[in-house]
């Protein structure tokens, strides 16, 4: 039996609509529940920051989510930890081993020319899909909105297939206020000049979520969503949850809104 009138979504592998989970250390036995439950709506997994280097059992888990669609890329942190000590080569050959098939690229800890970072996107894009993170991971590191677009665009020219907004697994940098509300002049302008579709908006908290779902709609794309939130998140977009409900309705049943 199928509910009338909800969103279209498309089937995996899909290209808006992303769901980008971070693992932060998940056991082999999660991560089949996690893909047992939630795998037709999971796009990506992001083995968050430094994780995949201290877990053990990374390059089996990795292939399991393989096996289930799902793309996995080591958290932009790793990447910066082995640029900052002049290791970039070994990064590559790390990535190679563990069997990832995704690369995300970032700046966000650490001071690196624009140049250098598109260069870094253009190599792996080579032979794997390149998703790059714009923003500083620190509260006081501000970018103004035309660095923002700029580097976006920038990075997508350079070879990114998406470009990733940060806000932390906290969220409250970047694209969100220290309060954890969405800096929604800067989105605006973002929204206005780089292409939504290519943009992976950060929003590991459910009023963000909310938020991002309301202001651009349900193929919204979405990441540092928790293991337990991918199966809840797919229902904000559908509007089978209180805080979407009447949003995916048509104008003739919005007087029975209470």
């Amino acid at each position: 039996m199928e509910l009338k009138q909800i969103p279209y979504r498309e089937v995996k592998p899909r290209k808006t609509g992303i769901t980008m989970v971070m693992d932060k250390g998940l056991s082999l036995r999660q991560a089949e529940d996690l893909v047992e439950t939630a795998g037709h709506l999971v796009d990506f997994v992001k083995l968050g920051f430094g994780t995949s280097y201290v877990s053990m059992g990374v390059g089996e888990k990795v292939r399991l989510y393989q096996r289930h669609g799902i793309r996995v890329f080591a958290g932009g942190t790793l990447f910066e930890a082995f640029v900052v000590r002049g290791q970039a080569e070994d990064y590559f050959r790390y990535i190679d081993w563990i069997g990832l098939d995704a690369a995300e690229v970032s700046d966000g800890s650490m001071k690196m020319h624009h140049e250098e970072k598109c260069a870094y996107i253009s190599r792996l894009s080579k032979n794997r899909m390149v998703l790059s993170e714009v923003g500083a991971k620190e509260a006081d590191v501000v970018l103004d909105h035309q660095s923002w677009i700029r580097q976006m665009n920038g990075e997508l020219a350079a070879g990114s297939s998406y470009v990733i907004g940060e806000a932390r697994e906290s969220g409250t940098v970047g694209i969100f206020e220290s309060t954890g509300k969405a800096d929604s002049s800067l989105i605006g302008d973002i929204l206005a000049a780089v292409p939504s579709e290519k943009i992976i908006w950060e929003a590991p908290l459910k009023p963000q979520q909310v938020w991002f779902i309301k202001r651009i709609g349900p193929t919204v794309n979405l990441g540092n969503i928790a293991p337990a939130d991918a199966v809840p998140l797919e229902t904000l977009r559908l509007g089978l949850r209180g805080d979407t409900f009447f949003d995916v309705l048509p104008e003739e049943l919005q007087h029975l809104k209470l």
